[in-house]
């Protein structure tokens, strides 16, 4: 599991999370959502630990405070997909798709290491672009590259602990076709119950069909927690975006319309 207990961080005066607590459950598909300023990036970078909360706060992996964890030993279990993905090399797809093996080898990368990147590109259907240069390709494509560099990072279980996958809008730049896809992917990834997967979105109907939980953020606090009944409400939904929505259920589904 990872938790975050009373999460607090203020910029310049500015207020951008008020005392935030999320807890999230391995085996299941964990999204933020929430408006532009709502805080969701803050949130995914202070439990990456690429910024610090304010004090008095704590994030847990597991039973592990990530206060007193190092880097390199947090870079074995946690992978993240940042929202910058910009490289400035000419590296091959299987080059950069490498890099996310990084913390798990000085030098030359194993065996281990090597099937890790080559099962993660088939994962994603990459096999084609593995000799491509990386600057060369689309933006959807690019993306789906780091979803491979991310993914073999934690491609291996861990004896004793959960692996973590963090990802910040990680449906920029997809068409959708390769949305949905990857949305299907999280799910069949998610049948590793050791596997603790928390990502933002956008787009509320993706919310309302794949999340298992969903956390709503505004104006940095925790607006609404729990399953999509519980949070994609018409009242949470007004209060945190200013629109009303129409939910019906279809096909088994739930879904949003706005007018």
């Amino acid at each position: 599991m990872l938790t975050a207990k009373h999460i607090n961080y203020t910029i310049e005066g500015k207020v951008l999370l008020d005392d935030v607590s999320v807890a999230f459950e391995a085996g299941r598909l964990n999204l933020v959502i929430g408006p532009n300023g709502a805080g969701k990036s803050t949130l995914i970078r202070i439990l990456c630990s690429q910024i610090q909360h304010d004090k008095g706060g704590d994030v847990f992996y597991g039973d592990k405070n990530a206060k007193t964890a190092s880097l390199s030993e947090m870079a074995r279990i946690r992978s993240v997909l940042s929202q910058n993905i910009d490289l400035a090399f000419p590296l091959t797809v299987a080059e950069v798709v490498m890099m996310g093996r990084y913390p798990h080898f000085t030098g030359k990368p194993a065996a281990r290491d090597v099937s890790a990147c080559e099962e993660a590109m088939h994962f994603f259907d990459l096999q084609e672009l593995a000799g491509r240069n990386y600057l060369t390709l689309s933006g959807g494509e690019k993306q789906r590259v780091h979803f491979a560099r991310v993914l073999s990072q934690v491609w291996y279980p861990v004896p004793g602990r959960c692996r973590y996958l963090v990802l910040d809008e990680p449906l920029t730049f997809l068409d959708v076709h390769y949305q949905f896809d990857f949305m299907h992917k999280l799910t069949a990834l998610l049948k590793n119950k050791d596997l603790v997967v928390v990502g933002v979105v956008h787009d509320l109907n993706l919310a309302a069909r794949f999340a298992d939980k969903i956390v709503l953020l505004h104006q940095g606090r925790v607006l609404a927690d729990g399953d999509k009944e519980e949070v994609l409400t018409k009242e949470n939904i007004k209060a945190a975006y200013r629109l009303e929505p129409v939910i019906r259920y279809e096909n088994n589904g739930m879904f949003l319309y706005f007018g």
